[in-house]
């Protein structure tokens, strides 16, 4: 067991390490709470000791008196001893231990280099898919930026102690890829005129396809029926009259150098 050096108000403790956490020895915390006897927290444990795991106390050889053990709490114990005490101090020396506790666990953190586990990774990603809205360069964007903010190779390396900070960063970025709303719109509203073509093709050719082979034309013949009423939808409504009669005059029968040259005669 190492010591180590903590201090309550006026009480100096003297820190037991026991199995790689922060104990305090009983007679300490009494000092600690306010208490004159030095047995009151003993007295504190006997009255709920079912309330206590072997992790929140134990019995342990005390170094000055060898025969003897000395009891003594981790911080949890402190803790929970404290939820029993009265005394005037009680309330601000739960507070404190909570403060070394969660020092303790950052510590912990920093010694071993925890990361993130998979719940936290998951909280992450969907910040991302929530934020790139379907947009691959600014998922890229923000992965990117968050890998180099925090120095490291992919997000599933952060470690524990900096999650919070990831979560905040990912929140409030201010991204650099603008929507792709724009990009969106000019693609569908290609793939909308490419299905009223279709459709054209159709009303041309699928009486032909239907007398050779009805069961194929059925199979598809909704698809180009339907697919071209919603295109329709897509195109503006002051170049529908035109398309429409490029589509109905539209020379399928030629092959493509005299359809060119039809197409293009001035």
């Amino acid at each position: 067991m190492n010591s180590l050096t903590l201090s309550f108000n006026e009480t100096m403790f003297n820190v037991v390490r026991y199995e790689q956490d922060i104990w305090l020895t009983s007679t300490e915390l009494a000092q600690a709470l306010g208490y004159k006897q030095e047995n009151a927290v003993s007295k504190i444990f006997n009255r709920k000791a079912d309330e206590f795991t072997q992790k929140m106390t134990q019995v342990v050889e005390n170094p000055q008196l060898p025969n003897l053990g000395m009891r003594i709490f981790s911080l949890r114990g402190c803790h929970l001893i404290a939820m029993f005490a009265r005394t005037p101090v009680a309330k601000e020396f739960r507070k404190w231990v909570l403060d070394v506790l969660d020092n303790e666990v950052l510590q912990q953190q920093i010694d071993t280099r925890i990361k993130i586990n998979a719940q936290q990774q998951a909280t992450l990603k969907e910040i991302v898919d929530r934020r790139c809205e379907g947009s691959v360069k600014r998922r890229t964007e923000l992965w990117s930026r968050h890998n180099q903010h925090f120095r490291i190779p992919r997000y599933s390396e952060l470690l524990a102690i900096h999650f919070q900070d990831a979560v905040h960063y990912l929140e409030t970025l201010t991204l650099r890829t603008k929507p792709e709303t724009e990009e969106v719109h000019m693609n569908v509203r290609a793939m909308a005129i490419h299905l009223v073509w279709l459709a054209g093709w159709w009303r041309q050719f699928g009486p032909a396809i239907r007398t050779l082979n009805p069961q194929l034309a059925g199979t598809i013949h909704d698809h180009f029926i339907d697919g071209a009423f919603v295109g329709w939808l897509y195109i503006e409504k002051d170049k529908v009259a035109q398309l429409r009669q490029r589509i109905d005059n539209y020379p399928w029968h030629m092959n493509s150098t005299d359809r060119y040259n039809l197409l293009n005669r001035t």
